[in-house]
Parts: structure tokens; sequence; C-alpha cells
């Protein structure tokens, strides 16, 4: 059945928005201060240096003449020739006259008239400077990120996606966002991840956050035509990426397959049948909500097998405390149902059950109604 949401999109932009295009779309994390900081802390530095250079003034005050009368400097003279000074106006009505005072104001006061200024001008400086240091921090991030993981979709599932690979100990340096949306775009920078504001079903959109060198590829977007294109054109893009695609309908999960999707989760279903279970099993629907609840009580991972269980069977490692659903040898899956592995050997991978460790939770049957 068509949809009328469909249309045809551009691939590509035009070569003379390249470059503008690009330090427009990647928005990398970073530290900033509200306005009424940043103001509070260029007035208390202007500040600062006026009060420092007034005092210094008013220390030598036998030192600087005022309209030719020698000494007798007051308070009021001094922050009078610190503003005048500072500030660049230079009335000359006073002006120093002993060697000392002309040598503070070389090596005390100039620096100190710079520092003013620079305050006074920096706003114009910030506007200006901003983006080369953008285009720069630009350049050097697409330089150095590689075999990295790009979630296209910053909704529920993106950011659920991202939460768990955070949690598991992947840096945020290594996790590129990709949404349409400039409020995600922002949550994904407060997490510490960088991001790439565009139409993830546009080529250059996915160039720009090096989907060419990613090693993953998380999609969530909230529409399965959209999901179609966007795992064909990533999957163009990086054909060894493994790239784990969601779907609203399983009627769908096959054309993910097809359009190259290593994996498809059908997630209205998979809500259903949760839903369901929670109904029919409680217990058995509880420790499913808990596996898939990241931080807390059970947890499924895969994981390389330790010194300690190199040599024993998967049934010892039941016995420590985690239960082994598979055993990955060579690539290929052996089931906990259907496996023939007796003894754990160098290399293999397990697939297990296991206790948070940060976490004390244990799951609980609900009462009866």
């Amino acid at each position: 059945m068509a949809d009328k949401r469909q249309r045809p999109l551009p691939l590509t932009v035009t070569s003379e928005a390249d470059s503008e295009a690009l330090n427009a779309r990647i928005r990398l994390p970073s530290r900033s201060w509200s306005p009424v900081r940043n103001i509070a802390v260029r007035l208390f530095i202007a500040v600062a240096a006026l009060v420092i250079t007034a005092s210094v003034v008013y220390a030598e005050g036998d030192c600087y003449s005022d309209s030719g009368k020698l000494g007798a400097i007051t308070w009021a003279d001094a922050f009078y020739y610190a503003t005048v000074s500072l500030s660049t106006t230079g009335y000359g009505d006073i002006v120093p006259v002993c060697e000392s005072a002309r040598l503070v104001n070389v090596f005390v006061v100039t620096p100190l008239r710079f520092v003013f200024l620079i305050v006074l001008v920096g706003t114009t400086i910030e506007v200006l400077t901003r983006k080369t240091r953008e285009d720069f921090r630009t350049t050097r991030w697409r330089q150095r990120v590689h075999d990295h993981t790009v979630i296209v979709g910053f909704g529920v599932k993106g950011r659920s996606a991202a939460r768990l690979l955070l949690d598991n100990g992947a840096s945020p340096l290594s996790i590129v966002v990709v949404a349409n949306d400039k409020d995600a775009i922002q949550e994904a920078n407060r997490m510490g991840l960088a991001g790439v504001l565009g139409d993830a079903r546009r080529e250059d959109v996915l160039r720009d956050a090096a989907t060419e060198r990613a090693s993953k590829i998380i999609v969530a977007t909230d529409e399965d035509d959209t999901s179609v294109l966007v795992t064909l054109t990533a999957r163009r893009l990086a054909p060894k990426a493994d790239i784990v695609a969601a779907a609203r309908e399983a009627a769908n999960a096959q054309i993910l397959r097809q359009s190259g999707a290593t994996s498809v989760i059908p997630t209205a279903e998979s809500s259903g049948h949760l839903m369901a279970l929670s109904l029919v099993s409680p217990v058995a629907g509880t420790l499913m909500e808990d596996l898939l609840d990241a931080g807390r009580g059970l947890e499924i991972v895969q994981r390389e097998i330790t010194k300690e269980e190199l040599g024993i069977s998967p049934e010892e490692v039941d016995a420590r405390g985690e239960i082994v659903l598979a055993v990955i040898r060579d690539e290929v899956v052996h089931r906990f149902d259907t496996s023939d592995i007796r003894i754990l050997q160098k290399g293999d991978q397990l697939v297990v059950i296991r206790h948070t460790e940060e976490s004390d939770y244990s799951v609980q049957p609900r009462p009866e109604a």
C-alpha cells in the first residue's frame, strides 16, 4: 500500500554550500556560560583592572602632577586617571612625572589597559572568532572520528539507545546523533555527544556524521518509510557497518532487512507482546521489563570469556551467578538449547544474563488482585 508520506528527496547539495552547510549542521558539545554570568565576569574583570590601576596611582600620588601641581592626588583623582587612561582617552591633566611612576605605567597600567579593552570589545571579538573556532573544532573532529556509532533520530528510542551505550562504557566522543530537530541536537550535546542537524535521508547529512567510517549505525526514526531510506543510504556509505533499525510495524521488518539492516526491532509488536505477557504471566513480564531497564536489576550482555572461565563448561559459568544464553565461537552462535559446546575456548564470547553490579534490585511477584 502506497504511503502518501513518501516523496522524492534530493541526495546532494550544491558545491558552493558544502562548507557552510557542514559547519551549520555539525554541533559539537561544549560548555557555555549564561549571558548574565558572562556579563558579570567581564564586568568583574573591568572593575578589577580599574581598581588596581587607581590603587597604584594613589600609592604613588606624589609622583603625579595635576594641572602642573605636583602631588596631593586623591582617590577621586586616582580613579579619574585610571578611567581616562584605561579607556585610552587621556586628557593629559594628570600625568606621571617621576621615573618610577612612568615605569609603573609602562609595566602595570599598560597591560591593564589591554585587559580592559579586551573585556570591553570581548563580545565583538567573540563573534568574529566563533566561526573560526567552530571550523577548527569541526575539522579536527572529522579527522579523529572513526569506528563510531551513528544514531539517526533522537526521540525516545534514540535517547534510550544512547544512554545504554554510555552506561556500557562507550565514550561520548564515539557517538554521533543525526536529527532534524534543534532541541534533539541540543539534548545530545548536553549528554556530551556530537550532533548533526539535518535530514538523514540525504547522503550529505550522513557524510557530515562520518557515516562512511562508522562501525555501528542505529536507525531510530519514527516512520518506517524514513527508516528504509536512511538504511539504504547508510548501507551504501558503510557497507561493513552493523545497522540496527527500528520498525513500527513488523510487516516492514523484511523491507528494512532487504535495505541493508543487520537487525530489525519491531517496536510496536514488541511493546504489545510485553504488555500481554505482563497480564498473562505477571512475573515473566516483570522479568522482561527488568531486562529491558538498563542500570538496575538484571541485564543481558555479550562479553569475552575471562581467564578464569577458560577450559570450563557453560554450566560452571551458570553456577558462578550468570546464566549463559549462548556461546559465540568463530562467529557462529550456539544457543543454550541447541549448543554442543562443552568446554570454553580462547576467543569465545558469551551472551549472559547477570545481575547489575551497582544494583540490589530483585523481582517480586505481583500481588493477586
